[in-house]
């Protein structure tokens, strides 16, 4: 994959102004599937069975619509909204960093949320969240939420971490050589929240109040926090079997994760676990969008419902380590997760992750008090090239 600004446009970076979105949906009934559905998504999210053969939502889809599946893995939400951009996709599993940026640039449009028969099993806490509800109007269907990790090889940490130090400051780890060269780091801006929820914990007097809402001495604060990691980093990663290969082969010990690359990597015995340490979480709640252009409308829609069947809710959880948009996937026994596993994945730390928004210059601070994300982009970009 190419670097983390591969195809970001000046609409992907520029301020978001949410005036003058469309309020009413586009589709009004379904019609024939037209045969094909296009998804881009992230790794894991669409599965047919090729990585491994008992997850596999996507064949019986196939089968039942005739709407045959495609996906385009995507690995950082800039990367998701440059394709939308492009156009020629139906669907996006999008993050809350991408979800109103496509509102805003209308590359995605409302959804009828009557056309979706299980649209009232949504977890309610999601139903009107607001990195896709707009003025009411709704502009995705929920799909999958949970925390981004801190992934530790249990050879070299004993005890699981109690602290995302491991991965932002030098020291000498228990097999008594440096964390330098041995840590890794996401490759997306968004990894500046990362940086700055640290800060809340560690420097309280800055007064963050929100790592997506950050003025000129906080974001500073979290760049020269970000700058003395790049001498620790071995790679910004992206690409999640990359990192998994990483983790296996190259001795990198700790990063910022997803769910999915441990499970991954604890299904083929590899000596790892993950944790959240005491000063909490970023997140991911993430939405399925309808492109404003989709040619192949009845068979999205015929998408959002099977997304929300509880059984493949279910099972998604379980690969990708996700809590569940529909909370029955957790009880009803339809698929291979429980409540216990749910609760493991994070089911009832909703209240305690901050998840994943574009950062805009108007905030909680003032009109124009915040670094808006055009700069996150730049800015970060010149931390990985070491500036």
């Amino acid at each position: 994959m190419t670097h983390l600004t591969r195809g970001v446009s000046a609409l992907a970076i520029a301020a978001l102004t949410l005036a003058a979105v469309p309020v009413t949906a586009q589709v009004a009934e379904l019609g024939t599937p037209e045969g094909a559905l296009s998804i881009v998504a992230w790794a894991g999210y669409v599965e047919r069975g090729e990585t491994d053969p008992a997850f596999d939502w996507v064949t019986s889809f196939e089968e039942a619509t005739g709407c045959m599946v495609t996906v385009k893995q995507a690995n950082t939400s800039d990367e998701m909204v440059a394709l939308m951009n492009e156009g020629g996709f139906d669907l996006v599993t999008a993050s809350g960093d991408a979800s109103l940026r496509l509102i805003a640039g209308d590359r995605v449009q409302p959804i009828n949320t009557d056309l979706i028969p299980s649209w009232n099993t949504v977890d309610p806490r999601l139903q009107d969240a607001p990195w896709f509800t707009v003025d009411g109007v709704h502009y995705g269907v929920p799909y999958m939420w949970g925390p981004n990790v801190l992934l530790y090889n249990t050879d070299v940490f004993p005890e699981a971490p109690t602290s995302w130090n491991v991965v932002f400051e030098e020291m000498t780890l228990s097999d008594g050589q440096s964390n330098a060269g041995r840590v890794q780091a996401y490759d997306g801006p968004i990894h500046i929240a990362d940086a700055a929820q640290y800060l809340m914990f560690h420097q309280p007097e800055l007064g963050i109040t929100s790592p997506y809402e950050l003025n000129e001495d906080q974001y500073a604060a979290a760049l020269d926090l970000l700058r003395g990691q790049r001498q620790l980093v071995s790679r910004y990663w992206h690409d999640a079997f990359i990192q998994i290969d990483d983790f296996k082969n190259e001795g990198v010990v700790a990063s910022g994760s997803w769910p999915f690359q441990v499970n991954l990597l604890v299904a083929d015995g590899a000596p790892v676990a993950s944790t959240i340490p005491e000063e909490g979480a970023t997140g991911w709640a993430d939405t399925t969008m309808l492109h404003v252009n989709s040619q192949h409308t009845t068979c999205a829609y015929l998408w959002f419902e099977h997304q929300l069947a509880s059984n493949l809710q279910s099972d998604l959880s379980v690969w990708f380590g996700a809590v569940p948009s529909v909370p029955a996937a957790c009880t009803d026994g339809r698929g291979m997760q429980d409540q216990a596993g749910c609760d493991a994945n994070g089911f009832a730390d909703f209240d305690r992750i901050r998840f994943w928004r574009t950062p805009t210059a108007d905030c909680s601070q003032g009109e124009g008090a915040c670094v808006p994300y055009y700069r996150w982009v730049s800015d970060y970009i010149g931390v990985i090239g070491g500036r």
